[in-house]
């Protein structure tokens, strides 16, 4: 059997880098301690906007290195004592504008009063109001979007993806443990629905090292995510929603370094490093770098296909064994480097960044977790420069300007060779035929370019219109090492495909009271690649291309009602353009259809929410209503060829999507928090006639959309306790949970219910443990996952990890 061993020996050296006795800063905000002593420096003042001079509510002001701060009132007022005489770096932040960082010396006894002007950051989002640890929503916006602080879990051993399903309504389906495939759910829309950029810049064709599952939740200072209308900003075709992760772009006048390493259960390793500067002169640099591995060893339950002495098989489905999977290895590795000058007459940012990104995953299963495969796997790599500029007040004031683009250059290579049948203990029968599902040794290398600009004009405070073109051109080609092509595409046909979007918005915001954005966008499209003239869609292919365009519109407004209740109402005509993974499938196990046509969507969104703090107590409310009426609705499926079993996309009529969502938190100052999310979706086929021009009615009609879960929830719970064995030390408990209600793999309501293949009812639990000193220099975690030991599943059949024990060990030090 192949493998190959990766030694985490480079990682634990450059951990010992961290040892080198350097000045901490701490990096977390907090209010000032109760009962100082009234000799200790006093610091008050206010906080407001550049442009107009409005008061920021909940902007943070803080002493670097301590454990001294406040958050601003609603009048952007701010008050708090130092721990002592001295000279400290205060620093005043807040989500949607630029840092400050101010050099103060307090006396004795002194009061300092500092007020400061803060100038929007046209990468962040609008205004948000803290509702708890970890959360928070958009205020002034009128779209429905929510704001997740990444750095809450920078001491754990999670990943973004882990991070994102604390937002309500998101879901993140794995087929498996680390480095499995995933999909992403938001609002009851999943995989290319949901669209993923970092730091503004799309992630189409970036390569699977770089999945929301395989980053460190490190990577990011938080993730935003913006449900069902999208601002035209981002230039996107999403239906369902976009997801930003946001990386940290605070201007440091020295520098940082942030180290992490853990090791746990099926011999996990996972390390981060990263290292930035920003110098005087505006030169700024960062790197970041990253690892994962796993040899994702653990028990599934299944019956095993016997092999005989004679040469044939025999099967029991009835007899279920406790296994272990054996083909399941996963590493990754990846390098994110920046360069740049910020603060610039010419330019307010200027970075070129150059992302290298390597990984290797054996394959051991398929669709199916009753396909076992001995030996197949599947290795990549691609490298990613991009640039970014940012100019504000360009030419006149008022005006600015975004520009971004990236090159993605990956490389795919599938190999499936053997010519062995293994089964689930890992013994193995001589085939004499290569290929334990598909002869092949191929290579796919993908190439895409994306590019945007955005122009941005405010006019004072209540007019601002934005203008967007985004285009992005993808073209893949396929060579074989071993003659011939995949069952499921023709490696001599090239794939390509070429699309623009347009989109311009205007905001109306006349009073902090309420605002209205309304906005158009043009799609355009142009695909060409294989199309299977046989009946069965499989083999027989011609060159086929298709150019569509259209024309998509909408609103968003938002009202506030009451004092901390806001409503938020959108609508949307929206197109959502097939991505190249639907078009073209991944070579393997994905089936492409390349005359696949745009989705087109009517879709609503209500929301209220409320938010409330009565002294130490933090109480946040939120509902949102959903609806999407879809045409051509693309819809995953999984069909078989001879004993080969593959996914597939087709469009599907027309679905109609109605859901809701509920979420809560509560807080209790420093020392409790705790909330959750329920989330219920509700995808019925609407299409009524099984083909045009006729009256036989469709059997899947009126009934759920299958396998995709459709209610679901997530709570937690942490205690924090401050100051724990010294000054600046933290030790946190913290709790979290996820309930999935069963839901079917096929239509429901056909074939007998007694029989029927479904995702079952589960419930999990994870507890983790954490303790920082020296205001976060040093820090150390215990985390177990699926506390209880139950049967995970995001899809069917393919079981996911039991009981897992993990331990994390993270320094930082900064200027």
């Amino acid at each position: 059997m192949m493998k190959m061993n990766t030694n985490p020996l480079l990682t634990l050296l450059l951990l010992l880098w961290t040892a080198i006795p350097l000045h901490a800063q701490h990096h977390r905000h907090h209010n000032h301690r109760h009962g100082a002593a009234a000799t200790t420096p006093a610091l008050s003042g206010r906080i407001t906007d550049s442009d107009g001079g409005q008061p920021l509510d909940f902007a943070a002001i803080y002493l670097d290195g301590t454990s001294s701060g406040a958050y601003t009132d609603a009048q952007g007022h701010y008050h708090f004592r130092a721990p002592k005489p001295g000279t400290y770096t205060l620093v005043v932040s807040a989500i949607g504008y630029r840092e400050v960082r101010q050099t103060v010396t307090l006396a004795r006894g002194e009061h300092r009063t500092f007020d400061f002007e803060l100038h929007p950051d046209n990468q962040q989002l609008d205004e948000l109001v803290v509702t708890a640890t970890g959360i928070s929503r958009v205020r002034r916006s009128a779209y429905n979007a929510v704001a997740i602080d990444a750095t809450t879990l920078q001491n754990t051993t999670r990943t973004l993806g882990d991070a994102l399903s604390k937002a309500p309504g998101v879901k993140l389906r794995e087929s498996g443990g680390v480095g499995s495939d995933m999909q992403l759910m938001l609002d009851g829309f999943s995989g290319s629905h949901v669209k993923v950029f970092i730091d503004g810049l799309p992630q189409e064709g970036t390569g699977q090292a770089l999945d929301l599952n395989n980053l460190p939740v490190n990577y990011a200072e938080r993730i935003e995510v913006y449900k069902g209308v999208v601002p035209v900003g981002f230039g996107t075709d999403a239906l369902g929603g976009v997801i930003n992760i946001v990386t940290n772009k605070h201007h440091r006048r020295r520098w940082s370094l942030d180290a992490s390493y853990s090791y746990g259960s099926f011999n996990t390793h996972k390390s981060y490093l990263h290292f930035g500067q920003t110098l005087r002169n505006g030169f700024t640099y960062e790197l970041n770098a990253f690892q994962n591995l796993s040899d994702n060893d653990y028990h599934i339950d299944n019956y095993v296909t016997e092999f005989t002495s004679d040469g044939f098989e025999t099967t029991d489905r009835s007899r279920i064994y406790r296994l272990r999977r054996f083909n399941d290895r996963f590493h990754n590795e990846a390098i994110i480097a920046k360069i740049g000058l910020v603060d610039k007459p010419w330019a307010d940012r200027l970075m070129l960044n150059f992302t290298y990104s390597n990984f290797y995953k054996e394959i051991q299963t398929g669709v199916y977790q009753y396909i076992v495969f001995g030996q197949k796997h599947r290795k990549g790599h691609s490298f990613v420069p991009s640039m970014e500029y940012t100019k504000r007040d360009l030419f006149t004031r008022g005006l600015d300007l975004l520009l971004t683009a990236n090159y993605n250059h990956n490389l795919t290579q599938n190999v499936d060779t053997a010519a062995w049948k293994y089964n689930w203990r890992g013994e193995r029968k001589y085939t004499g035929t290569p290929g334990e599902q598909s002869y092949q040794d191929n290579e796919s290398k993908n190439t895409n370019w994306n590019a945007a600009a955005t122009l941005t004009y405010r006019i004072g405070q209540a007019h601002h219109f934005t203008l967007n073109h985004v285009l992005s051109t993808f073209r893949r080609t396929t060579r074989s090492h071993v003659g011939g092509s995949s069952k499921i595409s023709d490696f001599d046909i090239p794939k390509l495909t070429r699309k623009n979007i347009t989109g311009l918005s205007y905001r109306l915001m006349p009073s902090e009271k309420w605002n209205l954005s309304a906005f158009a966008k043009y799609y355009n499209q142009y695909n060409r690649g294989p199309v299977s003239t046989s009946d069965d869609g499989v083999g027989n292919y011609v060159n086929f291309s298709r150019h569509t365009a259209s024309l998509g519109y909408g609103a968003a407004g938002t009202y506030f009602i009451l004092e901390g209740l806001q409503a938020k109402l959108s609508y949307e005509k929206a197109y959502r353009l097939p991505t190249t993974d639907e078009l073209f499938g991944d070579e393997d196990m994905e089936a492409g259809q390349t005359n696949l046509k745009p989705e087109k969507s009517d879709n609503i969104n209500l929301n209220l929410s409320y938010t409330r703090q009565f002294g130490k107590h933090g109480l946040y409310l939120e509902g949102g209503l959903i609806y999407r009426d879809t045409k051509d609705y693309i819809k995953r499926g999984l069909s078989t060829i001879g004993s080969m079993a593959y996914g597939i996309y087709e469009n599907h009529g027309h679905v109609r999507t109605k859901g809701f969502n509920l979420s809560a938190r509560y807080s209790f100052g420093r020392w409790f928090n705790a909330g959750g999310t329920f989330t219920n979706i509700n995808a019925r086929d609407r299409e009524r006639y099984r083909a045009e021009n006729t009256l036989q009615e469709s059997v899947s009609y009126g009934q759920r959309i299958p396998n995709q879960p459709y209610t679901f929830a997530n709570f937690d719970a942490a205690f924090t306790w401050h100051d724990l064995f010294g000054e600046g030390n933290v030790l946190t408990v913290a709790y979290d949970g996820f309930y999935q209600h069963e839901f079917p793999l096929y239509w429901e309501a056909l074939g007998d219910p007694t029989t029927k293949s479904r995702v079952p009812e589960q419930l999990s639990h994870n507890l983790t443990i954490g303790y920082s000193l020296q205001n976060g220099r040093y820090n150390i975690s215990l985390e177990c996952r699926n506390l209880t030991d139950e049967k995970l599943y995001d899809n069917f059949s393919l079981q996911k990890a039991g009981r897992a024990f993990y331990g994390k060990f993270r320094v930082y030090f900064g200027n």
